[in-house]
């Protein structure tokens, strides 16, 4: 978001006193172009921030000029950066209480031209999260899980399995990930001695232990998720094999991208594709969405199963 772009801008030249704009760049992962774009608008909107080249040159503020940055706690920029990454906080929550204060910090910090188009969004747009037949899923912990992966504090959970059993564990929480809406707590399991990945609607208990830990030196969490998501993506793979040839004329084709098609053969009024769909039981669901675009050519497994659902269709309805 430029909003965030922008007082993250100011925030930094008020801490640096000086700051390159490729410096600025690379913090806030975005182009040298677009800082020199947010800086001339800064400029328009009455900031006074200048800019001078060399060796020693960069941006700045002009003397006298106070970001007043100083209303911000360390929470405050933690909670702004979540929701940054997109990691929202529900309002009611406390760590959502939290943002929407700092948020308000923040638009108090802002020059006056800025103040008609941020009540504007406000008025204008609205982010809901939730699925459209079930509330979100509430984390009853979620808050303690929070605060044992920025205090690097030890925590024993209670946690349940697929099978409905439960075991509890002290864990080192290296990180919180959050994959749609699940959130999920990587950690290292003093029981299982090993790196683990607890879903965190699963915690059914959680308690905060005095004692602190140190996370590997070079532990990524971001590299660590990547990996396991690649390895578990593979070994399904392995395992799971279903291929779908399908018929499809030229008319109806706008739906292949939601398909995982593996060789195409091209005609004059029609094309035949294979495509993997890992299981008989997965298969029937993507069909099912697609039936009326395609023709099921193999296997005859999958045919004949399309076939029985359509007579009983039309046997309810006939």
């Amino acid at each position: 978001m430029r909003l965030h772009r922008l007082i993250g801008i100011l925030l930094l030249i008020e801490s640096r006193g000086k700051i390159k704009a490729k410096e600025l760049a690379d913090a806030l992962e975005t182009s040298t172009r677009s800082i020199y774009r947010d800086i001339d608008a800064l400029a328009e909107a009455g900031i006074p921030i200048a800019t001078t080249s060399g060796s020693n040159g960069g941006v700045y503020l002009m003397e006298g000029y106070a970001v007043n940055p100083k209303q911000l706690h360390i929470d405050d920029v933690i909670n702004l950066y979540l929701t940054g990454i997109g990691i929202y906080s529900d309002g009611k929550t406390e760590s959502g209480l939290k943002l929407k204060n700092t948020l308000l910090k923040l638009e108090q910090t802002l020059p006056q031209s800025y103040q008609t188009d941020i009540q504007k969004v406000k008025a204008r747009f609205y982010f809901d999260d939730t699925p459209w037949w079930t509330e979100r899923e509430i984390i009853p912990s979620l808050e303690i899980l929070r605060v044992a992966v920025l205090r690097s504090q030890k925590i024993r959970i209670v946690y349940s399995k697929v099978n409905g059993d439960s075991s509890s564990r002290t864990l080192h929480s290296y990180g919180l990930v959050v994959k749609k809406t699940e959130w999920y707590l990587v950690a290292f399991c003093e029981e299982a001695k090993e790196i683990r990945t607890f879903k965190c609607q699963r915690i059914i208990k959680a308690e905060l232990q005095e004692e602190i830990f140190e996370s590997p030196q070079y532990f990524s969490i971001e590299d660590h998720w990547k990996k396991q998501e690649t390895n578990f993506k593979q070994s399904r793979k392995n395992i799971e094999h279903y291929l779908v040839k399908l018929k499809v004329t030229k008319t109806n084709k706008n739906f292949l991208h939601k398909l995982e098609i593996l060789h195409t053969q091209q005609y004059s009024d029609h094309r035949l594709i294979t495509a993997e769909m890992y299981s008989y039981e997965a298969a029937c669901q993507i069909v099912l969405e697609i039936i009326d675009h395609v023709e099921i050519l193999e296997p005859e497994q999958l045919r004949q199963y399309i076939k029985v659902r359509l007579l009983k269709l039309l046997d309810i309805y006939a």
